[in-house]
């Protein structure tokens, strides 16, 4: 070993060491950094104010770990047009989560796995509101459904089945 990787170790030893003994710092960032890493994912809905299968949709997505702001409102259609949801997948609520468009009763974890591998597309519907699927859960009685991703222009492809 030559003495300039001997002084190269010592010195990373040496940082290492005093980097470990400043634990009255490292206390305090550590926690900021793992809360900051662990911070919910906030997402806008868009519902009818009486429209109750919405509401538990919401409380589905709360649930699992999403901060969610609702927005209530009589007339959806723009904001349906804005995000580009095709009119055959419209459903009851649509939601708004990074780049992403969520409309109807999608599960939260297609969500966060949308979020994960961020997909090429602007978003994920569940049209209808099928029995079974978040919010609309009817004692042990389900339907099978389709969520479906859906392209600005259009396009769309089975995300998942349910």
């Amino acid at each position: 070993m030559s003495t300039d990787s001997i002084g190269a170790t010592m010195d990373r030893r040496g940082f290492l060491g005093m980097a470990l003994g400043a634990g009255a710092v490292a206390s305090v960032l550590l926690p900021r950094i793992a809360c900051a890493a662990a911070a919910p994912v906030t997402m806008t809905v868009y519902k009818s104010p009486s429209c109750g299968c919405c509401g538990e949709w919401v409380k589905h997505v709360q649930a699992a770990g999403y901060t969610v702001k609702v927005v209530p409102m009589e007339d959806l259609s723009a904001v349906k047009r804005d995000a580009a949801v095709p009119d055959a997948l419209q459903s009851c609520h649509t939601a708004l989560v990074g780049a992403y468009v969520v409309e109807g009763h999608v599960p939260a974890d297609l969500i966060s796995r949308m979020l994960r591998e961020k997909p090429k597309f602007a978003g994920l519907a569940v049209p209808g509101m099928p029995q079974g699927a978040p919010g609309m859960e009817q004692g042990q009685a389900k339907q099978a459904y389709n969520v479906i991703a859906f392209e600005r222009s259009g396009r769309t492809s089975v995300y998942a089945k349910r």
